[in-house]
């Protein structure tokens, strides 16, 4: 049993493949009648979710863009293709999870 040597070029191109990739996922993955939204508190990272766009229409979820908004108004510091709301993952989690149940 020996060890195979991967040649550099291969290394590269795999790197390369991995990057167009991660940099593509980032772009889609957010079907018709949903938004992508961006949680957690500024110093961590941030976590990507995809809601339905319904829950623009929910009080618990109007409350936590009227924070963002407070917070960061339109110039909201990951730019403007970003929604970003302020609030810890856990506590997203569970009101999402309110409103789905309702």
């Amino acid at each position: 049993m020996g060890v195979r040597v991967i040649p550099e070029t291969m290394i590269q191109h795999a790197k390369q493949i991995l990057r167009l990739r991660s940099h593509h996922a980032n772009k889609i993955d957010v079907p018709k009648g949903h938004f992508a939204v961006y949680v957690g508190d500024e110093d961590n990272n941030m976590k990507r979710f995809v809601v339905p766009i319904s829950f623009l229409k929910q009080p618990m979820f109007q409350a936590l863009l009227k924070r963002a908004e407070d917070e960061f108004g339109f110039d909201q510091p990951m730019g403007n293709q970003h929604l970003l709301i302020p609030c810890p993952v856990d506590h997203f989690l569970d009101l999402t999870s309110r409103i789905t149940n309702n």
